[in-house]
């Protein structure tokens, strides 16, 4: 029997309804919520990304602000927007589209993100109280797939979890949201002795590392759940690309108990839980 099908296409318009209705239901003396992109350059895939978080925002009843500077900002230019926004009382979430120009450095321009409006999850005072179990803003992604899961599995404790990836944005927060739910969690990586061994005794396989196919079937364990996060544009024969995602689709469908497609699994949350964690950060922020 082939896996079941998780669709993050439908589970973000739910959610993302959920969101508009109690930013709609807000008592009416009450500003709705503000979110700011902040874009530098003009990165193709970054506007493309900058467009659509836009109009989800706008569509959620929250008001959005995008910032667009040119690819010769400075670093200091940069960070100084960063502390207007923070002292904005209008706006409740900053979000800096990266990747960023050469000559700025993320981490220094993240770090300067009030902590409280970060609502990507990247500010080390975020990360530090995700691993400390303190209510905290989850970066998007890693928020999104424990969703999926949720929607795959009845319960997750006791369950082994394989994240392939340790990136700071998806495969840490990643392996510390499935310890919260009580998973038994490893973190594989390029260094992992036999890579395929250990994702096979996975009861729940989260692939994040960005290649094109490299998790095919032999890497699954019968019944599993399996969430691919790869976002990968490939060639085609006639010239064109694709989308793929790290997992090799059709061999995981029939081998896995339930697993995400590349386009519509877990690209779709991390825009509605970006909006969830604004709707978060404006209830803390305005006390509601």
């Amino acid at each position: 029997m082939p896996a079941a099908i998780i669709d993050g296409v439908a589970s973000a318009q739910h959610l993302r309804a959920e969101i508009a209705a109690q930013v709609s239901a807000r008592p009416a003396d009450l500003r709705p919520p503000g979110l700011a992109v902040v874009l530098v350059g003009a990165d193709a895939a970054s506007q493309v990304y900058v467009r659509s978080k836009g109009v989800a925002t706008r569509k959620a009843g929250m008001v959005s602000v995008e910032r667009h500077l040119p690819a010769t900002t400075s670093q200091a230019e940069l960070i100084d927007l960063v502390q207007s926004l923070n002292a904005d009382p209008e706006i409740d979430g900053i979000l800096v589209q990266l990747p960023l120009p050469p000559q700025i450095d993320a981490a220094a321009v993240l770090a300067a993100i009030d902590p409280d409006k970060d609502v990507d999850g990247f500010h080390a005072l975020n990360v530090g109280r995700l691993w400390s179990g303190e209510p905290a803003l989850v970066p998007c992604t890693p928020r999104g797939c424990m969703k999926l899961i949720a929607e795959a599995v009845v319960s997750t404790s006791g369950l082994n979890a394989v994240v392939i990836g340790r990136s700071g944005i998806v495969g840490k927060p990643m392996a510390a949201l499935l310890l919260a739910a009580n998973c038994t969690v490893t973190i594989a990586h390029s260094r992992t002795a036999d890579l395929k061994k250990v994702c096979r005794e996975a009861d729940i396989l989260v692939a994040a590392v960005g290649v094109p196919g490299m998790v095919g079937g032999d890497f699954i364990k019968p019944g599993a759940t399996v969430i691919d996060v790869g976002i990968n544009r490939i060639p085609t024969p006639d010239g064109a690309t694709r989308l793929v995602g790290d997992v090799v689709f059709d061999e995981a469908l029939a081998i896995a108990g339930a697993v995400t497609p590349v386009p519509g699994g877990v690209g779709p949350m991390t825009i509605a839980c970006l909006l969830e964690n604004t709707l978060t950060a404006y209830r803390r922020r305005m006390a509601v």
